[in-house]
């Protein structure tokens, strides 16, 4: 009789452990499965991928090198070419207008790439503009469920957890307290074997759920796939200068902020050599009443 109780018993606990976990294992495979359909159906624009990954700058940069309105030197100092200071020509795409028209407005001092994506309000508003009108288009994925943050649910787990284990063992201990004896007895022995064999391996199982409906970042993955068609169609110096023009933020900063700068240096010199100035009088002046103490003193003293 006790075997037949040991069997039920943990029958049911494992039905209770592994119910749970094939509920999760089609939930997750379903949610999977959409997010993976929806993923399937988005079409990105070069330019949209490209600011999805933070390199919408260095994306219209690398058109306008590659169309003939910039250059770039190998400081990642940009300038205007003859075709990008005609005002007739503009690129189609809204990105590299804005950041071509950026440029003319520090024409006809160099300005880097790098400095505009940080400091020309004009370009990032329209960049902004650009991105928040493409990110409507994006598509809403459901989330992958876990229950990590479920609070309550996770407390539920660990009391679950204790009270499995604490069932195991003394479920272990009554199983093997005695031999069986007849058919009957043994097939519930190995019923209940077997049962606390699949309570023991629910963790694994748990793990394995988890791996194998595991879909990772569709959606990131088909923004990375590729660069940007005229990045690609760049060659090997040009792309570094374009990266390196991207990624100076303060060394070339144009016409309007060089003439500020340059003013400012120039009455912070002009301030220093004031300073010197005085202080050079008053140590002369200083040094000259010291010599003429002792002439002064001289007559007298004779």
């Amino acid at each position: 009789m006790l075997r037949f109780v040991l069997a039920i018993s943990v029958s049911l606990v494992t039905a209770t452990v592994h119910g749970p976990l094939a509920l999760r294992w089609r939930r997750r495979v379903r949610v999977r499965r959409e997010i993976l359909r929806l993923v399937a159906a988005v079409r990105l624009e070069p330019y949209h991928a490209a600011v999805l990954r933070g390199e919408s700058t260095e994306a219209a940069g690398a058109e306008l090198v590659l169309d003939g309105y910039l250059r770039i030197d190998g400081e990642g100092a940009a300038s205007l070419t003859e075709e990008g200071r005609d005002p007739a020509r503009t690129p189609a795409h809204p990105l590299p207008a804005a950041l071509l028209e950026a440029v003319r407005r520090h024409d006809p001092e160099p300005v880097s790439l790098g400095w505009i994506d940080w400091c020309d309000e004009e370009y990032r508003r329209r960049s902004g503009a650009y991105g928040n009108e493409r990110r409507d288009l994006l598509p809403d994925l459901p989330k992958m469920p876990d229950g990590e943050g479920n609070r309550l649910l996770a407390c539920c787990g660990c009391v679950g957890i204790v009270l499995t284990m604490f069932f195991w063992v003394l479920a272990s201990v009554l199983l093997v307290a005695e031999r069986p004896h007849g058919l009957r007895e043994w097939a519930c022995a190995v019923v209940a074997g077997l049962g606390l064999v699949a309570l023991l391996c629910a963790e694994k199982a748990h793990r394995e759920v988890r791996a194998r409906t595991e879909c990772g970042d569709p959606l990131g993955d088909l923004i990375r796939a590729e660069a940007h068609p005229a990045f690609e169609a760049l060659d090997e110096g040009q792309r570094l200068r374009v990266l390196r023009s991207s990624a100076d933020h303060s060394r070339w900063r144009g016409v309007d902020q060089v003439v500020v700068e340059e003013s400012d240096d120039e009455d912070d010199e002009d301030d220093e050599w004031l300073d010197d100035k005085i202080w050079w009088e008053d140590a002369y002046e200083y040094r000259a009443s010291d010599e003429d103490e002792p002439e002064a003193r001289g007559p007298s003293s004779g």
